[in-house]
């Protein structure tokens, strides 16, 4: 990951600090895993823990730091979090402090006991990862054989112990034909959650978009798909890193006369499109701040600078935080505030985060 703080010439923020609460902070435990995922955000993912994994001192002190800058919720990701023999301390040293925490996993180490620690923890939440509706799709797309079943027994495992369940899905070219029986099986399994993830070119997920990134007409399609399987109101429905989804709800509500209203906390809330910067940040396995996941630009390392300092007064976040210095059509679209077009996506295409957004096909009206 780079550092390119001078990547746009620094403005005034218009909003302060105060006005950009921390919600979200996804940490990376370790960039190991047991998987090869074909779109994973890394390329250098190691079936062993990588030595410069932050310790279980330094996992503490990243838990303090946090709650330096606020009361997020902490999402602990990978690679593959449960590769980490500690992990199961350092939620329980999270929870113990005030943070509520959630567990971002592939589920295939997940047996009975795994299970029960997990729970007795004070974890939240877990995600699962399927992305794909039988075996071979979902098998292909993690690069392992086995590891569906594996996954949803992990699932079942949670699932009896009375843990909140999430299925994450990530949408391609590859399952897009898959979306109604995915949406269907998260039902059948009782998740309380569903949110469908769209490709953003990183890491490997750079090797395929050639292949399997959908076009700006595919994604207004899907999250179109997506606003009306809302409506039934059967299972908390999110699409992620398609921010443009936010506008597509606005219009399609305004249509309908129904109210834009929506839940402002938790992992849930639909506040706005990208939340990059904004209320919402990623720490690497190292240490490293950045606005996302997927936007490969750092603020700063929280060995080396307060990681509330670096979340309040970071150049780049507070770049994101206005909607003002948004470039091409996204700096005139009537949706920018609510929108703001995927940052991650900006950058990929052209190298400054404050891009217009590639894969919209909206026009605004002072375009036509």
């Amino acid at each position: 990951m780079s550092s390119p703080e001078k990547s746009h010439p620094h403005h005034p923020s218009h909003s302060s600090p105060g006005n950009s609460p921390l919600r979200l902070v996804f940490w990376e435990t370790t960039a190991g895993c047991n998987l090869e995922c074909i779109h994973c955000r890394r390329l250098d993912v190691s079936h062993e823990l990588m030595k410069n994994d932050l310790s279980t001192q330094q996992a503490f002190f990243l838990v303090d730091s946090i709650l330096e800058a606020g009361n997020p919720i902490l999402i602990l990701s990978g690679g593959e979090p449960l590769y980490r023999p500690d992990i199961i301390d350092i939620a329980s040293y999270a929870v113990k402090h005030g943070l509520n925490v959630a567990l971002a996993t592939n589920g295939t180490l997940i047996d009975s006991l795994m299970a029960q620690k997990i729970v007795n923890s004070g974890i939240r939440r877990v995600s699962i990862s399927i992305d794909g509706a039988d075996v071979s799709t979902h098998d292909h797309f993690r690069q392992q054989q086995g590891s569906l079943s594996r996954a949803l027994e992990g699932y079942h495992q949670l699932k009896a112990l009375g843990m909140s369940m999430q299925i994450n899905c990530t949408l391609t070219k590859h399952n897009t034909h898959q979306k109604e029986t995915i949406y269907q099986m998260a039902l059948d399994l009782g998740a309380d959650a569903l949110h469908f993830f769209m490709l953003v070119p990183v890491g490997c997920g750079v090797q395929i978009a050639e292949t399997n990134m959908l076009s700006a007409s595919e994604y207004e399609a899907i999250l179109n798909w997506i606003y009306e399987r809302s409506l039934e109101n059967k299972i908390q429905l999110k699409p992620t890193c398609v921010p443009h989804y936010l506008r597509i709800k606005k219009q399609r509500d305004a249509q309908k006369g129904i109210s834009s209203s929506a839940p402002t906390q938790g992992m849930h809330s639909l506040t706005k499109g990208c939340l990059a910067g904004t209320s919402v940040c990623f720490i690497s396995h190292t240490g490293e701040v950045f606005p996302c996941g997927y936007l490969p630009v750092t603020s700063g390392n929280i060995l080396k600078a307060s990681f509330k300092d670096i979340w309040n007064n970071s150049n780049i976040f507070n770049q994101l935080r206005d909607s003002s210095l948004l470039e091409g059509k996204c700096g005139i679209c009537e949706f920018n505030r609510v929108c703001m077009g995927c940052r991650a996506r900006a950058f990929y295409t052209t190298g400054n985060f404050m891009a217009e957004e590639p894969y919209c096909e909206y026009k605004p009206q002072k375009l036509r």
